[in-house]
Order: C-alpha cells, then sequence, then structure tokens
C-alpha cells in the first residue's frame, strides 16, 4: 500500500504541529514556509512561497490532502491566487482550509456554532469570511480555530516573560484550542471527509482571560499580577490587543465531536496549561 501525500501551505505554529503528526501517522508530508526552510521538521519537505515568489507548477500533482493555513491578506488569498489552477487539476481526495472564529463577530458572551451567521467586526475576519467562501467553493472543510496555544505559546510562556496582564472587563470570555487537539482534529477528518463542511475547533471552557493567567501563575508557583480594570487597560494595550477584546462570544464544539469523532486531549486551559509547564 502506497504512502499518502500530504501538501501543507504554511508551516507556522499550528502547522508544525499537524505536519509532525502526520509523519507519525505514517503520511509523507512537504509543505511552505516563507524561507522555505524549517529546520525542526525532519523528514518533512520544505518549499518557499509567498505572495511574491511563484510556485512550482506541478508540485501538487499526485498529493492526496492540502490544507491551507495561510492567512488572507489585502489582495485576497495568496495560495489561491497562486494555485487554484494547480489544485483543480490535482484533485487532491481532500481539501483544507484553517480560518478563524472570528468570523462570528461579537455576541455579548452568548453562543454561536456552526449554524451561526457569520457578522465578522474585524477586517482581518472580513477577509478570512471571503477565503472561506473561496475555499469551500472548491470543496474544502474549513476548520474555524479558537484562540490557538500550546508548549512555548501559552499563559505559562507569557507568564515566564513578565508579560501577563490580568485585563478584567466584566462579562468578557474567550474560546480556546490546544494545537495538539487542532492536529487530532485535521486527522480525524481525513478519515471522514465531508467536502464543504465547516466545523468550530475549540475546547469545553470559554474562560475569562485573566482566569487562564491567575490558573497559569499558580502552577509555577508565582503572584498573579494585579487586576487592571479593561478602562485603564484599554488606553495602553496594543492595536491588536484590543481587537482580541472586540469580540465576545462562546463558541460550540459539537459538530467536532460528533461528526468527527473528536475526543479532546485538552478539554480545558488547565489540562493544556499543566502539559505546557
Amino acid at each position: 500500500m502506497s504512502t499518502k501525500r500530504f501538501f501543507l501551505f504554511g508551516l507556522g505554529f499550528s502547522g508544525r504541529v499537524i505536519a509532525r503528526h502526520l509523519r507519525a501517522a505514517g503520511w509523507e508530508v512537504a509543505g511552505t514556509t516563507r524561507s522555505g526552510e524549517a529546520l525542526d521538521l525532519p523528514g518533512v519537505t520544505i518549499h518557499p512561497f509567498d505572495r511574491d515568489h511563484g510556485f512550482p507548477d506541478g508540485l501538487l500533482d499526485g498529493v492526496d490532502a492540502v490544507l491551507s493555513s495561510v492567512p488572507p491578506d489585502g489582495l485576497g488569498d495568496p495560495v489561491l491566487d497562486a494555485v487554484s489552477e494547480s489544485l483543480r487539476r490535482a484533485a487532491p481526495g481532500w481539501l483544507g482550509y484553517l480560518s478563524t472564529t472570528g468570523v462570528y463577530g461579537d455576541h455579548g458572551g452568548g453562543w454561536v456554532d456552526e449554524a451561526t451567521p457569520a457578522n465578522p467586526s474585524l477586517d482581518r475576519s472580513r477577509r478570512r469570511l471571503a477565503a472561506e467562501t473561496q475555499w469551500r467553493e472548491m470543496g474544502a472543510h474549513v476548520f474555524r480555530l479558537a484562540g490557538i496555544y500550546g508548549p512555548g505559546r501559552s499563559a505559562i510562556d507569557t507568564v515566564r516573560a513578565g508579560q501577563a496582564r490580568r485585563v478584567i472587563k466584566p462579562g468578557q470570555v474567550f474560546s480556546r484550542i490546544h494545537v495538539d487537539d487542532i492536529a487530532a482534529a485535521i486527522q480525524a477528518s481525513l478519515a471522514r471527509p465531508h467536502a464543504g463542511a465547516i466545523y468550530n475547533l475549540c475546547d469545553d471552557d470559554a474562560a475569562p482571560p485573566q482566569e487562564v493567567i491567575t490558573h497559569a501563575c499558580a502552577l509555577l508557583g508565582v503572584e498573579p499580577p494585579p487586576e487592571l480594570p479593561w478602562e485603564e487597560a484599554r488606553q495602553s494595550l496594543s492595536a491588536m490587543a484590543l481587537s482580541f477584546y472586540a469580540d465576545n462570544k462562546r463558541v460550540a464544539n459539537r459538530r467536532m465531536k460528533e461528526e468527527l469523532g473528536v475526543v479532546l486531549t485538552y478539554p480545558t486551559y488547565r489540562e493544556g496549561l499543566k502539559s505546557c509547564l
């Protein structure tokens, strides 16, 4: 039985973990970085790719599955702009696109699921929704990711770096997903394909951000930073940080569990942060 081939556009934080999981499962994996290098991915074939450089014709021929984690820019989706014709010709049996739960917009702390109409409030989320539409037209599975964390990128690391803040915005919650659970969901979709489907990838506990910082401090045995009221915090936060507080919602993951059979390794941030530590 021949080895199946997987191509991943965008070997960033999530992409690298997905690639490692697939390699461990026996897939032949190739993908892209801007530089064409990724020394921490032995066994993965790396190609350079960005909007300003072409993508070799025929590189996707014979590939069984293609996933993109590359975000859209002001001109659209760089991957589809470069390889849409190659994708149509190669016709891989499975296509996937990593999007964001930001496409739902603000719901005042209420619940959203995949049937909730998208209503993005931020420009970058509007671009994501436009890219989603293009990928779904090609038969891709769309994965809407909540806040991603994992080893090297978690509240543990923020506290250790002395950059943690406990911003108190009453009623504010965020949904999260450990990067290993993202990889597990991708593998589950490969086993149970449903072209054009949308899945929310998040854990079971949409929690206030200050609680996560407090828990990380407890795990590390350090005093948490002082509480910072929202009205004070908003004067000093960066524009990017402020944008994360623009949306407030709880994201449901029932479809991920029922249709894909995903059992979360890290159902809440508590298990996830303990593992990171």
